[in-house]
């Protein structure tokens, strides 16, 4: 007799679905309440939020909701209704490829509804069961699901190893030397738990060689609007955007919106806009959306004291968190990982220290995210925090880190807490 699935999902629940019951609501798939921002309602107080992909701070910008609140006003949500091929095309959807292909100086751009299932059948699409994929380990979630759909091999190389890339490359050379078909390398721009970048001038070095034949496709959700001096991306601070075949970006940080982009040459994205199974059965983009990120996109490309207002904080707060013996890694983005030495128990109890007594929230990373015994808490800042944000987390840092050392987080059960269901 077939087992029963329910009984299967009742007996495991997963590395995080089995603390469900002590962690809902507050540690996982807590509420943050009010205008987003620096400061935010947690549990029915104000807190100090590092946890908001709000980069530019331009979530609460006057006129980006002047723009919000005037495009809900005049068509909906609603429209357009059906998918772009069939009745979702308007002129305001390709203003807005035309305006992100203008920025980001490549031929062409396609609108995807949502970055995550956007990245799933971008990969989906572009490579057959002769192709092969290599790409880095420490690629995100969204890469890792779209190359599940993926009939052909796929090697992992280390994360920014250019040595155990080498080796991958001549494993899926020897494949493809057989199959007929090409190799697709994926990375991203910049990696969004530790915020380091990826070796994207390394490895478009090796082409460049002659050694190997292969394109490349980046995903910079978190470079997109941060890194280089306009805000292309990680590719334009490495001196190799226009080297980059096929690049992702997302309106979901930078633009503090929903939906994202693929954009590269005219032929590529032509094929994308009739194979992406995405878009091709998905509704269209709603216009509000569309006329939004146009009003962001505007701002990304005329106000650029928001991009220099995030990095005064973002450099603010690594170096002092740096000067005070915190272990940040080699971040070198606005990411801001800090890496601590402890258990399960330690680091919920370090959190709702943080939360309840110093009033800041963070986000907390454990197992299996990052290795066993390990503690990361990430910050993300934004051009809404203020100097003062920084002065006082740091100091805040420095007080747990010594409750920390000092063993006053060992405790063999996490932090209760009455969550209100």
């Amino acid at each position: 007799m077939a087992q029963d699935i329910f009984d299967k999902i009742r007996k495991n629940r997963g590395p995080l679905g089995q603390h469900s019951k002590g962690t809902q609501g507050y540690f996982m798939f807590p509420k943050l309440e009010g205008e987003i921002g620096n400061r935010m309602i947690f549990r029915g107080k104000e807190c100090l939020v590092w946890s908001v992909n709000n980069y530019l701070g331009l979530a609460n910008h006057p006129e980006v909701r002047k723009a919000d609140a005037d495009a809900s006003a005049e068509w909906g949500l609603a429209y357009p209704m059906g998918s772009r091929m069939m009745t979702g095309q308007t002129s305001e959807h390709e203003a807005l490829e035309s305006e992100i292909s203008d920025f980001m100086e490549k031929e062409d751009t396609i609108l995807l509804n949502f970055g995550y299932q956007g990245m799933v059948s971008a990969i989906d699409a572009v490579v057959d069961r002769n192709d092969v994929i290599v790409y880095d380990s420490e690629s995100h979630a969204c890469i890792l699901d779209g190359m599940r759909l993926h009939a052909g091999k796929r090697f992992v190389f280390k994360h920014n190893d250019m040595e155990s890339f080498d080796k991958q490359m001549e494993r899926a050379t020897k494949i493809v030397s057989n199959t007929g078909g090409g190799i697709l390398v994926i990375t991203e721009g910049v990696f969004g738990m530790a915020g380091d970048q990826g070796k994207l001038k390394e490895l478009i070095d090796f082409r460049k060689s002659g050694k190997y034949n292969f394109r490349i496709f980046v995903d910079d959700a978190h470079g997109f609007g941060t890194r280089g001096e306009r805000g292309q991306g990680a590719g334009e601070e490495q001196g190799v955007h226009g080297e980059i075949d096929i690049l992702f970006g997302t309106f979901a940080k930078s633009m503090a919106s929903i939906g994202a982009f693929i954009c590269g040459e005219e032929n590529m994205v032509e094929f994308l806009r009739y194979n992406m199974r995405s878009q091709v059965f998905a509704k269209s983009l709603p216009m509000p959306l569309v006329v939004g990120a146009r009003k962001r996109l505007e701002l990304l490309k005329t106000q650029p004291e928001h991009k220099n207002r995030l990095w005064e904080i973002s450099t603010t707060l690594q170096k002092g968190l740096v000067e005070n013996g915190f272990n940040i890694g080699e971040t070198n983005s606005c990411v801001t990982p800090v890496f601590l030495e402890g258990n399960l128990a330690e680091a919920t109890n370090l959190t709702f220290d943080l939360r309840e007594n110093f009033n800041i929230f963070c986000s907390i990373v454990i197992y299996p995210v990052v290795p066993k015994d390990v503690i990361m808490l990430r910050l993300i800042p934004t051009a809404a925090h203020t100097l003062e944000d920084v002065q006082y987390t740091i100091e805040t840092f420095s007080k747990m880190k010594e409750k920390l050392d000092a063993g006053e987080y060992k405790s063999e059960e996490m932090a209760a807490v009455e969550v209100d269901k």
